[in-house]
């Protein structure tokens, strides 16, 4: 295995070379005989560049999951950020993309889901890694990979499914019902409130929520079993009366 060598030892591995000599007993020693080097010619590289080779980095490879990932396309980062980001994303499609890098039927369907993320740049699309956030997942019940959920404005979670390369209909039969333009009336609700309460109670995850105050109807709308009671009493009550009537006549 290769060795990283640091700035001071770089020279001392690198100037020297092999020379043999006896010594005592027949055995053979190798020793270290130094050369001379070009140090003028090394300094010339950019500091940057100096770092680079001293430390023997050449680059981090990307992830399969990293890979050509359009604009509309990004990682969550923790739970914060997901709640933001369905927030922010006001009357526009978000769908959430539950993976796990181990997975084998997400890695094949990957690429099929950038494509039709780039056939719908108005679209977000949000990737949850299982294996960074566990314990968020949970939280919110997901317990088969790959799998999916569809948001959009005030009306929250639209729907939620798992599917692989060969039921990828079923994605696509989503896309097609929930990409249609619609304006939301009211705000944006994202997680639903016990999921968020769900979020917050987790001592795993460190994400704060305050329940949303319950405001009181100052003219609450009747009950329709309220409705038939009244009807029911008021109906009687007639019934009544003319009866008496009918028996005094």
């Amino acid at each position: 295995m290769a060795k990283i060598l640091g700035k001071a030892n770089l020279f001392a591995a690198c100037d020297y070379s092999q020379k043999k000599n006896q010594k005592g007993g027949g055995q053979r020693v190798v020793y270290l005989e130094k050369k001379t080097v070009n140090k003028r010619r090394f300094y010339q590289f950019p500091i940057k560049a100096q770092s680079q080779m001293l430390s023997g980095l050449i680059g981090r490879t990307q992830n399969w999951w990293e890979k050509e990932l359009p604009p509309n396309m990004k990682e969550v980062a923790s739970v914060q950020d997901l709640v933001d980001s369905l927030l922010n994303a006001g009357d526009k499609l978000v769908i959430l993309d539950f993976f796990s890098p181990n997975c084998g039927g997400c890695r094949a369907l990957f690429p099929k889901i950038c494509q039709l993320a780039k056939m719908n740049p108005d679209l977000q699309f949000l990737q949850v890694n299982y294996e960074e956030h566990k314990s968020m997942c949970y939280t919110l019940n997901v317990h088969v990979l790959p799998f999916f959920r569809f948001y959009r404005g005030a009306q929250g979670r639209l729907c939620q499914f798992s599917c692989t390369n060969a039921t990828i209909h079923k994605f696509k039969d989503a896309l097609a019902r929930h990409t249609a333009d619609r304006c939301s009336l009211g705000l944006t609700k994202g997680l639903d409130e016990k999921e968020l309460l769900a979020l917050a109670a987790n001592k795993d995850l460190s994400f704060n929520y305050k329940p949303k105050p319950v405001r009181l109807d100052p003219n609450p709308v009747p009950a329709v079993e309220d409705i038939l009671v009244k009807k029911t009493y008021v109906n009687r009550k007639d019934s009544e009366e003319k009866t008496l009537v009918g028996a005094r006549g």
